[in-house]
C-alpha cells in the first residue's frame, strides 16, 4: 500500500543505500515521479519497488539515473554559453590566469567538456583546474567515457564537433583525450558533503529543480562561501536566485551571480 508509512520506509532504504535524502527534495514531485515507476512496474508499494530494483545493479543504476534527472547536452542554452565565453571567462582571466572551476551536478559531462573547449581556445597553453562532480557514480562513468549521441551535440558548433570528436562505428561521437584529460571527476553529494573553497567559477545548472527551498538556500550559500572574491556562480535559465543579495551575491548578469571583490 502506497501510504505514509510505505513512503517513509522507501526513503529510509534509499538513504541507507545511496545517501540520497529525499527529505531535502520537494515531496509531491518526487512521490509522483517515483510513483509512476511503481505503478508502471505493477508493484503495490514504494518499498516493494525498491526491493525489486535493488536486486540487479543495472536496474538500480537506471533508477538512480531517473531519480537524479541526468539530462544534459553540449552548450545547453547557447546564448548563455556565448556570454560565458565572450564576457564572463575573459573577465575572470584578468584576475586569475589559471582558473579553478567546479561543475557541480555535472551529469554526463557535456557542460564541463563544453567549458574545456572554450578554455582550450581562449588560453591554449594554460592548464586550468576543472573539477566535475555528481551524486550518481554510473553517470560519472558515462562522463569519463565521453561518448555522446548526435542529439546531445546538436547545439555544438560544427567546427568544434569536427575538431574535438571522433565519430564511432555506431554513429555516436567520442570526445578526444585532449579534452577528457583536462577534467577531474569525483562523486559528491551537494546536500551532504563538504565543499572545497577557492573557485573562480561554479556551474550548477538544471540541478536543483526538485530540491526544497530550504535545501536550495543552503546550497547557494555554500556555493557563495566556495567562491573567491570576484568568483561567479552560473545557474540554469529557469533558476534565478530571488534572494541572492541577502546571501551576499552581486547580480552580475542574468543567471550569473558574483561574489563581491
Amino acid at each position: 500500500m502506497m501510504d505514509e508509512r510505505d513512503w517513509a520506509a522507501f526513503k529510509q532504504k534509499l538513504k541507507a543505500k545511496t545517501e540520497i535524502d529525499l527529505d531535502l527534495y520537494k515531496e509531491a514531485q518526487m512521490r509522483r515521479r517515483i510513483g509512476n515507476l511503481v505503478t508502471r512496474g505493477g508493484f503495490d508499494s514504494y518499498a516493494a519497488y525498491f526491493d525489486h530494483v535493488s536486486k540487479t545493479k543495472e536496474e538500480f543504476a537506471a533508477f538512480i539515473e531517473y531519480l537524479t534527472i541526468n539530462v544534459s547536452e553540449f552548450y545547453r542554452t547557447p546564448d548563455k554559453f556565448s556570454q560565458l565565453e565572450k564576457e564572463v571567462i575573459p573577465e575572470l582571466l584578468t584576475r586569475s590566469p589559471k582558473l579553478n572551476i567546479w561543475s557541480a551536478g555535472c551529469s554526463i559531462g557535456a557542460e564541463v567538456y563544453s567549458l574545456t573547449m572554450i578554455l582550450k581556445e581562449l588560453t591554449p597553453t594554460t592548464k586550468h583546474r576543472l573539477l566535475a562532480t555528481d551524486l550518481d557514480i554510473e553517470i560519472i562513468a558515462k562522463a569519463k567515457a565521453g561518448i555522446y549521441t548526435a542529439n546531445e551535440l546538436k547545439a555544438l558548433d560544427p567546427k568544434r564537433k569536427e575538431k574535438y570528436f571522433t565519430k564511432t562505428d555506431d554513429d555516436r561521437y567520442a570526445i578526444k583525450s585532449e579534452i577528457k584529460q583536462c577534467v577531474e571527476f569525483k562523486r559528491h553529494n551537494l546536500l551532504k558533503d563538504p565543499f572545497e573553497k577557492g573557485f573562480d567559477l561554479i556551474l550548477c545548472r538544471n540541478v536543483v529543480i526538485y530540491f526544497t527551498e530550504e535545501a536550495k538556500d543552503k546550497l547557494y550559500r555554500n556555493f557563495f562561501a566556495s567562491l573567491k572574491p570576484g568568483g561567479v556562480l552560473f545557474v540554469g535559465a529557469t533558476e534565478a536566485i530571488l534572494n541572492s543579495r541577502s546571501m551576499g551575491y552581486e547580480n552580475y548578469k542574468p543567471f550569473f551571480y558574483r561574489h563581491p571583490l
